[in-house]
């Protein structure tokens, strides 16, 4: 049975054959004018005009005097039919081979034919070819399948080239996006892009990742989240501004979670919480209709989703009333003993750096699980959120919404805290949370509290992770992004073919 190594020698043979016959097997210009797609859905306007296609050699099939290659490139697949008299000969100065060099081409090579648009005797939509060149010569030959998992995520590059459903899966991640952005610009909201190196990790409670700056001698945190920086766009006078990107934090993989994953927040001078909660069900809604052109969903785990009409508001869920009413436990006068003895009852795991705070919220989770929504979620102590602006009559709440769906929170949301010596004392109650061992509360950010004391408008602000795209499409977090990050390592046949490679 014939190995990679034997595959890979023979198209080593034939890549010195090319290039002993003058033909330069990686040229740097192409001269395509028409995609795929444009010679099959367009025939009726294109029949019988000449177009130059590139793409992927998928198929090759000779009969003779007559071959068939099956090309694709982004758009989709044509055929191109060569009759050898029809075909230009070997020609080294314009890099075209003819007929007689066919042999020298593989599955997985890439091509440019020039020819005019046909239709076969079969009634194959056809590129009639005249001219043939080689854009670049493949070393290695493409699976026609790929399911191993391990095998899918390493090279993702094969599994996008092989598996066509992959493949779209990040188009509509591109859209997704794009929808995302284009909302926002359509509200007049700026696009200001912020650091992702932070002297101080801020915005969520997440352990961040540090790297050391030589320029400076000091370290930094990747960041965890977009919030201060953009909050600090609007002391300077902007009132609209959002960011897109990535983000980082310093947790286990699951198939909800990636400790780098692409985020959006956006932050709204004069608006509260409730204007936030009215642009964010106009934000889901279009950004779902541009992205999978419907509302409905039915989830991995079955779960069926409506984001419902225009101008319907999502139902709201109190987090101290589910605590209270699935649990029984007051989340302001319970105490920490009978909340772990509640953890435990529910099968919950119970840590020795526990606080009230994460032990709240890993009951709410397990209830979050059976929600389908979407909703959102209210009532969100202040204890519990060092960011968010209190409610005018009850200022053990903040204003606060998370909008929930699939059995996740999948945007976080509030009316933003712009006191300056209230949001100083928060931040010195999360600090006593990190000198009590809980390396997710949040530090200190003196900076920051500076810039509220030269005064922030009243806003609010609003952030989602790609989370929603991977939940809606039904896949997990690896599955859902382009090229997740595993431990590293090269596998033994590689190791075989580059004997100078070291490591």
């Amino acid at each position: 049975m014939a190995t990679l190594q034997d595959y890979r020698d023979e198209r080593l043979r034939k890549l010195k054959e090319l290039q002993d016959l003058g033909i330069n097997p990686y040229p740097a210009d192409s001269h395509r004018t028409h995609t795929a797609a444009d010679v099959v859905n367009r025939f009726d306007e294109l029949k019988g005009n000449i177009v130059t296609v590139t793409g992927r050699v998928m198929g090759l099939r000779k009969f003779g005097k007559l071959a068939f290659i099956v090309l694709r490139d982004q758009s989709g697949q044509v055929q191109l039919f060569l009759h050898a008299p029809d075909v230009a000969l070997l020609d080294t100065t314009t890099g075209t081979i003819g007929m007689k060099e066919l042999p020298l081409l593989d599955t997985g090579d890439f091509v440019e034919a020039t020819g005019e648009v046909i239709q076969t005797k079969t009634g194959e939509i056809s590129v009639g070819v005249k001219s043939l060149r080689i854009l670049t010569k493949s070393l290695r030959p493409m699976p026609t399948e790929l399911t191993d998992k391990e095998q899918r995520l390493r090279r993702r590059y094969v599994d996008m080239a092989v598996n066509d459903e992959v493949r779209e899966r990040f188009v509509r991640r591109s859209r997704f996006w794009q929808a995302t952005r284009d909302f926002l610009r359509e509200q007049d909201f700026l696009e200001i892009n912020i650091p992702v190196l932070e002297a101080t990790a801020g915005g969520a409670d997440a352990t961040p990742f540090v790297t050391h700056m030589d320029a400076l001698d000091q370290d930094f945190y990747l960041r965890i989240s977009h919030e201060l920086p953009l909050k600090r766009l609007l002391v300077a006078g902007y009132e609209k501004v959002f960011d897109i990107g990535p983000r980082f934090r310093n947790e286990n993989y699951s198939d909800e979670h990636l400790p780098e994953h692409v985020a959006m927040e956006w932050y709204w001078a004069y608006a509260d919480w409730g204007k936030g909660m009215e642009l964010t069900e106009q934000m889901i809604r279009t950004i779902v209709d541009k992205t999978w052109s419907t509302r409905q969903f039915t989830l991995a785990d079955g779960k069926q989703i409506d984001f419902g009409q225009d101008g319907e508001h999502f139902p709201r869920i109190s987090f101290v009333r589910v605590l209270k009413d699935e649990y029984d436990i007051d989340v302001f006068e319970s105490p920490i003993e009978d909340i772990a003895a509640k953890l435990k009852e529910h099968g919950l795991e119970v840590e020795k750096q526990d606080n009230r705070q994460r032990s709240l919220d890993k009951l709410w989770k397990k209830y979050r699980k059976t929600i389908a929504g979407p909703a959102f979620l209210v009532d969100m102590p202040t204890f519990m959120q060092p960011l968010a602006k209190v409610q005018p009559d009850n200022p053990q709440l903040t204003e606060q919404f998370n909008l929930v769906f699939g059995g996740s929170e999948m945007c976080k949301a509030f009316s933003e805290l712009n006191d300056p010596i209230d949001q100083y004392n928060r931040f010195l109650e999360q600090q006593k949370l990190r000198d009590a061992g809980d390396d997710e509360a949040q530090m200190m950010d003196i900076d920051y509290v500076e810039a509220l004391e030269y005064a922030m408008p009243p806003a609010c602000g609003l952030g989602f992770s790609e989370r929603i795209f991977w939940s809606l499409e039904g896949v997990s977090a690896r599955e859902g992004v382009p090229f997740p990050a595993l431990r590293h390592e090269v596998d033994e046949t590689t190791k075989s073919l580059y004997p100078d490679l070291k490591g």
